[in-house]
């Protein structure tokens, strides 16, 4: 039936209640805006903030200050808020430059949001998270702990498990992905057919109706996908499978471990590597 625990191990993912345990995996995405939706009832540290960010913000003990010191630290080129010279652990920043389009927004502590971001809510961001330059969320979006949106990367009405990572040019349209999962750069990961009507999933000798119209790609624990790959509308895989750079996958669901690699003019899909 594709359920969420054939995907993912959701025991330390601090949403999981967005995924019902005996529904198939792609109904989170159709909870997903109601889920969202419950985190901006009560004031919050963004509240009534939106628009380009002038000056350094930083969120703090559930405040936000404008009068702290942000500077670079670290060898990878990060920052840290400082108060009185001291470091402040866990606190959030938002760099000038970035565009809250709104504030339907949270962010975790000690998430980053670089110059060139914008962020459309609703939009929920966990902690330890980047927000990398030129990234594009255009909301309806769950982005777990210790994630990346990388340079130019975009991302709507998509659920990001901990650890996912989307550093470069990638496109995640109506997506999950899972616990360390990696995109190459260049990923797109297709949620719409070119022939209208909703999207189906085949797995062995069913084919599953997602009544979705929507549905980009499901992605398991520790997948990868290599530069420039493409997943078509309606692809579902397993834990840790690998998808070969410049290779587009035909959607479908594959199981654990599946590898997706190139041969001459045809497309080699192996398992049980």
């Amino acid at each position: 039936m594709m359920l969420p625990r054939d995907f993912f191990d959701l025991e330390d993912f601090e949403h999981k209640e967005i995924f019902m345990e005996d529904a198939p995996v792609w109904s989170a995405l159709d909870r997903l805006k109601d889920y969202l939706s419950s985190f901006f009832v009560e004031p919050r540290p963004l509240s009534e903030i939106n628009g380009q960010i002038e000056c350094p913000l930083v969120i703090y003990q559930g405040e936000v200050r404008r009068d702290l010191e942000v500077k670079p630290s670290g060898s990878k080129g990060s920052v840290q808020a400082y108060m009185n010279g001291k470091p402040l652990q866990g606190a959030s920043i938002i760099l000038p430059g970035a565009y809250l389009f709104d504030d339907t927004i949270q962010i975790g502590a000690g998430t980053v949001v670089e110059p060139g971001a914008l962020i459309k809510g609703p939009v929920v961001i966990g902690n330890n998270t980047e927000v990398r330059q030129g990234a594009y969320i255009r909301g309806n979006c769950l982005i777990g702990n210790g994630c990346i949106v990388g340079h130019t990367t975009e991302i709507k009405g998509s659920i990001m498990l901990d650890r996912a990572k989307a550093g470069h040019f990638a496109y995640i349209g109506d997506s999950i992905l899972g616990n360390d999962v990696n995109l190459g750069a260049g990923t797109k990961l297709a949620n719409l057919k070119m022939i209208s009507g909703t999207i189906f999933v085949k797995s062995g000798k069913q084919r599953h109706n997602t009544e979705r119209r929507k549905l980009g790609a499901i992605m398991g624990d520790r997948t990868e996908t290599g530069c420039n790959s493409v997943a078509s509308p309606g692809t579902l895989l397993g834990r840790r499978c690998i998808i070969y750079p410049c290779v587009a996958v035909p959607g479908g669901h594959y199981p654990d471990k599946t590898v997706f690699m190139p041969s001459k003019d045809s497309l080699i899909i192996s398992g049980n590597r």
